[in-house]
């Protein structure tokens, strides 16, 4: 069960990432979040393995060609 979803579909370009980072933010311990976009979020993932390694879960539940869903879980 996802305590918060964000549709990135929703936001401008500059503002997805703030409003990704700051709902992942205010996830509790064991809490997930569903992240719904229009392409792969890749580069998403690299960052925040980057900036927080072993502090998230990430499954793809959707892979494309028009939607990606993924499951953001905090550790």
């Amino acid at each position: 069960m996802f305590v918060k979803k964000v549709d990135a579909r929703e936001y401008e370009p500059k503002d997805k990432h703030r409003v990704i980072f700051e709902t992942f933010d205010s996830l509790k311990t064991g809490e997930k979040m569903e992240l719904t976009n229009d392409h792969d979020p890749k580069p998403l993932h690299y960052q925040m393995l980057a900036e927080m390694e072993g502090q998230f879960q990430w499954e793809y539940l959707e892979e494309g060609p028009e939607v990606w869903r993924v499951s953001i879980g905090k550790k």
